[in-house]
């Protein structure tokens, strides 16, 4: 796992030279990326959602595409369309900025129910169809997208079949005192990201996303995480609980959280410290809970303190 280990430290310090002091969230946005699943950075605006978003793809190359989503964006706009071309009299097709190998969908809670559909087939298979047409998406294909909270105007909430597409979802949250006066000595002249350069290529990242597969987990932990996921579905104050989706996806993370940590097995501690990014979006808190003032994140630390973690055993 030495190798994971160097890529994926490449790949966060590269990121933390423009987001300062976040380098927990800097992980999760790389275990995200070895899992080849998709993140959702929620926050308030100004925190740098979208910084995170571009940083993570300047470091590592490959093709990059930005969608900057509206109320009166349409569906076509994300995938594509086929234009008739007069000289051949032939349709032809046009793709969408979601054709690419890294795609930021900036503020996709501005957009429409229908244009945001327009995601769940590239997300959950790695293709768009356009008239009957399938049209594959390469590897690796990551979608980075980021929302403000849905009390702000102007916004749609995500439907529950989008928000468990994403394998993770973080918030950077506000800079300390002095991670801001570090933030502005940076940017004092130019920004960092203009200087940000590639720090590994999409053959490396493709292979490392293979080998994190060979990660061991022993049963003990798939019971801890499916025990965890059972528990999240019988909560009294959860209407609906996590998906088995969410069982795999918090199974895969685990695996690349110990090879990042430069381990080949995982252990309990791998698992509580990303069931709240990988569960809490996929659980929805009964309409009496919420009134209460009950969140996901809540819920989660009772099932944490409360479901047995197994203890160790020779292999």
């Amino acid at each position: 796992m030495q190798a994971v280990h160097q890529l994926a430290e490449r790949l966060i310090q590269n990121v933390g030279q423009v987001i300062l002091g976040k380098r927990d969230v800097i992980e999760l946005t790389v275990i995200c990326l070895l899992c080849q699943g998709h993140l959702l950075i929620e926050d308030v605006p100004g925190v740098g959602k979208t910084m995170l978003a571009k940083a993570l793809a300047r470091s590592l190359g490959g093709s990059f595409k930005r969608i900057q989503f509206t109320p009166d964006m349409l569906p076509s706009d994300v995938t594509g369309t086929s234009i008739y071309n007069q000289k051949t009299g032939d349709f032809e097709f046009r793709p969408g900025p979601i054709m690419a190998q890294i795609v930021l969908a900036d503020e996709i809670n501005r957009a429409t129910p229908k244009t945001q559909a327009a995601l769940l087939e590239a997300m959950e298979e790695r293709q768009v169809t356009v008239d009957g047409v399938t049209y594959p998406l390469g590897p690796p294909f990551l979608v980075l997208a980021t929302q403000n909270p849905i009390e702000y105007e102007g916004t749609f909430p995500l439907p529950e079949a989008q928000l468990d597409r994403f394998l993770m979802r973080v918030s950077l949250g506000y800079p300390s005192p002095e991670q801001e006066m570090a933030i502005l000595d940076a940017q004092q002249f130019r920004h960092p990201i203009e200087q940000l350069k590639q720090v590994t290529t999409v053959e490396a990242l493709v292979a490392t996303q293979e080998a994190i597969k060979s990660v061991y987990a022993d049963k003990l932990i798939k019971e801890y995480i499916v025990a965890l996921v059972d528990a999240t579905r019988r909560h009294p104050e959860v209407y609906l609980g996590a998906s088995p989706r969410g069982a795999l996806t918090l199974f895969r993370a685990a695996q690349a959280r110990a090879a990042i940590h430069n381990r080949d097995y995982v252990i309990p501690d791998d698992i509580k410290a990303l069931a709240p990014a990988t569960l809490g979006h996929r659980i929805i808190i009964s309409p009496a809970a919420r009134l209460r003032g009950t969140v996901a994140s809540d819920i989660l630390d009772e099932l944490l303190r409360t479901t047995p973690v197994p203890g160790a055993r020779v292999r």
